[in-house]
């Protein structure tokens, strides 16, 4: 069995999905995403320019040495660009050998070890009043588990994950279009003396078996995020997200001494190597990689079991930016997951994107249950592909109130 072709396609409904489509000389094809948010023509360029050449005449089955090919391969290793460009050949070999099995993905991991896994949506609000009918919203859906975001009196509207009064806060998304970057203003102090009671009182709302997340995105220093932690023990979060830069994980050290909160980072970060230390030395709860942009399933498989010996568990991230089959390929390692936590849950189910990627994939009650097709379970409509094309846009930056650029 040989690779004959790959196409990479970039485009979608509302965002520049890149779908990588690997097809063999027995018709059997599989998919894969390198999707990387606002920076989406580079993978696509990878891809294309640089691995795609490689693939051909390659037997699709032995998707570890294509793997090893192409990490060990590439002298300067690493990096969001080139671990999704991995990433997303991996999810496509993983693809047809599930196929060529004839059975659903997760059964090549060792099976299932739940029925359905359960996923967080987004609340957001302009105000906490905002917030608590954004929250409403998703537990009468179903939801168990939500993460919240709100405005902070005193600061401009625009804030990370904030709807503005004049947006639907119940299906808030981030705007990212035009290649220059919108800017937010953020103010610690502000943040630090409203926060923490503001959370207490999602509590008090709304009792103590909604599961709350909460998530900084970066914003603290390490003092401050432990003085943050602290605070806001008596909410009981389902975990406290990015309080901190992850480039200084040393900095989880001193949030750990001050606070039994549990955390959950890892987003940003591309191989196991990035977390290899979080989990060892267990500082974190849950991590929070991508199978995209972590190198695909062959990698993030390696950073689960990891993470399972440090009683650490699996919530990836599943930001819009992820497309449907980035998303499939999360939801087979979800189902298998020993030590699975939760799973960020944004891809809006919109008819133009179901028509784009067709899945039987479903959404009950806050949770994901995976299809039993073979495969990963998603297909991909070339015709309607191209419908779409490539917009650019960019992630909105940060600004303290003096000018001081800050973390996004």
């Amino acid at each position: 069995m040989k690779i004959t072709d790959a196409k990479v396609f970039v485009g979608g409904p509302g965002k520049n999905y890149v779908t990588l489509k690997i097809m063999t000389d027995q018709g059997v094809y599989g998919l894969g995403d390198a999707t990387l948010n606002n920076r989406e023509t580079l993978p696509a360029a990878y891809l294309k320019d640089y691995l795609i050449p490689n693939l051909i005449g390659r037997d699709p089955r032995n998707s570890e040495d294509i793997w090893q090919f192409m990490y060990r391969g590439a002298y300067f290793r690493r990096g969001p660009i080139a671990m999704a460009a991995f990433g997303a050949i991996d999810m496509a070999l993983w693809d047809i050998k599930a196929k060529l099995a004839g059975m659903p993905l997760y059964q090549l991991f060792g099976g299932k070890s739940r029925e359905g896994a359960m996923v967080y949506a987004h609340a957001t609000g302009a105000n906490l009043e905002g917030l608590m009918d954004s929250i409403a919203h998703y537990v009468e859906a179903g939801y168990k588990a939500v993460r919240v975001q709100c405005g902070i009196p005193g600061m401009p509207a625009e804030s990370y994950g904030v709807a503005s009064a004049k947006e639907d806060h119940k299906h808030f998304i981030t705007d990212f279009s035009g290649i220059r970057p919108k800017e937010e203003i953020w103010d610690t102090d502000r943040y630090l003396n409203y926060m923490p009671g503001a959370l207490a009182e999602i509590r008090d709302r709304f009792g103590s078996e909604l599961k709350i997340l909460h998530d900084v995105h970066h914003r603290l220093l390490p003092r401050e995020a432990a003085e943050f932690a602290k605070a806001v023990e008596p909410v009981k979060l389902y975990w406290l997200e990015d309080p901190t830069p992850a480039d200084d994980q040393n900095a989880i050290k001193l949030i750990r001494q001050h606070s039994t909160v549990p955390i959950a980072i890892g987003e940003v970060f591309n191989s196991i190597w990035d977390c290899q230390q979080l989990i060892e030395q267990e500082l974190i709860d849950y991590i929070r990689v991508a199978v995209t942009y972590a190198g695909g399933i062959t990698h993030v498989k390696r950073i689960v079991d990891l993470a399972g010996l440090h009683h650490v568990k699996t919530g990836f991230h599943g930001a819009p930016s992820h497309s449907p089959v980035s998303m499939a390929a999360q939801a087979h390692l979800n189902a298998w997951a020993p030590n699975f936590g939760i799973q960020e849950y944004l891809v809006l189910g919109t008819p133009e994107c179901d028509a784009l990627f067709p899945s039987n994939h479903q959404m009950i009650n806050g949770m994901v249950i995976v299809s039993d097709e073979p495969g990963l379970g998603v297909d991909f409509n070339e015709e309607e592909a191209q419908r779409y094309s490539y917009k650019p846009g960019s992630h909105p930056v940060v600004r303290l109130e003096d000018g001081t650029l800050w973390n996004y």
